[in-house]
C-alpha cells in the first residue's frame, strides 16, 4: 500500500510525467489532480490596447462665441480683469457715441439740414475767396451786392440775394458760428423750406426797413447824398430772424434765457451807435422771426419732426 501523502497523492503521482515540460500549467494541474474534481479556471482579463485616456473627447473647433471667458460665479458673469476691463471699455466707447450724436444734432448734415449744410459751404467759400483773393475783385464784388439804396433802386433781387452770400468779419466771426448752430437747430425743428423761408423773410424786411427811410430821408434833405451809396451786405437780419423765430420753438425757460441774451447783445450795439441803419435793423429782424410763432408751432408739433401731425385726442 503506498503512503499518502497530506492531499491524498502518491509520489508518484506527484511526478510529472514525461514530456510534461513545457506544457501549460493547467494540463498539468490536471494530471497531479486525479480523483478530485477539476476546478473552474478564472480565465485572465483579455489585454487590449487602448488609448491612455479614453476620458477625454475629440477636440473639435468651437467658435470663440461660444466659449465663456472666465469661470465665475453662477449666472455666466465673468470675474478677473476681463471683469473689470470690459465695463471700462463699455463706458469709453459709449461716451464716444454720445459725442458723436450730440455733434450730429448741433451740426449741419445734408441729411438731416440740407439747407444748412449748403448755405454753409457757400459762405466757407466766398469767405475763403474774401480772405484770399484779389483785393480788388473782392471789393468791387462786395460793393455790387451791397443793400444800399442805389442798388436796390436799380436790381433789388440781385443785390437782396447776393448781399446774403458773404459774411461780414469774417469765417470765425460771431454771426458765422451763430448761423451754423441758429438755422441747424431751427431746419431740424421745422424743415429745410421752413428755415429757409424764415432767413429770407427775415433778411428782406429788415434791409428794406432800414434803407427806406434812407431814400426818404435824402429826399427830404435829411442826409446827404453818399447816403445812397453805402456799404451793406451780411447774414446778420437773417440769422436775427432765426433767432426769433427757434426761440418759439423751444422750452419756456430756454426761450426767456435766449431772448434775454440776445436782447442784452442788441441794446449794446444801439447804445454803441456804431452803425445806426444795421444796429436798428437787428431787432426788427428778431421781431419779424418771434411773429411766425404761430404759423412755426404748427408746423413743428413738440416731440415729432417736421410734417408730422399731432395724434387726436381720445
Amino acid at each position: 500500500m503506498h503512503r499518502l501523502t497530506a492531499r491524498g497523492t502518491d509520489d508518484d503521482t506527484a511526478r510529472p510525467p514525461a514530456g510534461a515540460v513545457g506544457r501549460p500549467a493547467a494540463e498539468a494541474g490536471e494530471r497531479l489532480l486525479h480523483g478530485i474534481p477539476p476546478q473552474r479556471a478564472t480565465p485572465a482579463p483579455a489585454v487590449t490596447s487602448t488609448p491612455a485616456d479614453t476620458s477625454v473627447p475629440a477636440v473639435t473647433h468651437v467658435p470663440a462665441a461660444s466659449v465663456p471667458a472666465a469661470a465665475g460665479p453662477p449666472g455666466g458673469t465673468p470675474v478677473g480683469p476681463a471683469a473689470a476691463v470690459r465695463p471700462r471699455a463699455a463706458a469709453a466707447e459709449s461716451r464716444r457715441w454720445w459725442w458723436w450724436r450730440t455733434a450730429g444734432r448741433l451740426l449741419p448734415t445734408p441729411a438731416g439740414a440740407p439747407f444748412t449744410f449748403g448755405y454753409t459751404l457757400v459762405l466757407v467759400a466766398t469767405s475763403l475767396f474774401a480772405r484770399y483773393g484779389d483785393p480788388g475783385t473782392v471789393s468791387a464784388l462786395l460793393h455790387g451786392s451791397s443793400t444800399d439804396v442805389a442798388h436796390l433802386s436799380r436790381t433789388p433781387m440781385l443785390v437782396l440775394g447776393a448781399s446774403a452770400l458773404w459774411v461780414a468779419g469774417g469765417l470765425f466771426s460771431p454771426y458765422a458760428i451763430g448761423f451754423v448752430f441758429v438755422l441747424t437747430a431751427l431746419e431740424r425743428r421745422i424743415g429745410a423750406w421752413r428755415a429757409a423761408a424764415v432767413f429770407l423773410v427775415g433778411h428782406v424786411v429788415a434791409t428794406l426797413a432800414t434803407e427806406i427811410p434812407v431814400a426818404l430821408s435824402v429826399l427830404a434833405g435829411q442826409l446827404p447824398g453818399t447816403s445812397l451809396h453805402r456799404l451793406d451786405y451780411g447774414i446778420s437780419f437773417g440769422l436775427m430772424a432765426s433767432v426769433g423765430a427757434l426761440a418759439g420753438l423751444l422750452s419756456p425757460v430756454a426761450r426767456a434765457v435766449v431772448l434775454a441774451w440776445v436782447s442784452v447783445m442788441l441794446l449794446q450795439d444801439l447804445l454803441a451807435f456804431e452803425d445806426p441803419l444795421t444796429d436798428w435793423g437787428h431787432p426788427l429782424a428778431l421781431l419779424t422771426g418771434v411773429s411766425g410763432w404761430p404759423l412755426l408751432r404748427r408746423a413743428a408739433p413738440p416731440g415729432g419732426r417736421p410734417g408730422e401731425r399731432r395724434a387726436p385726442r381720445p
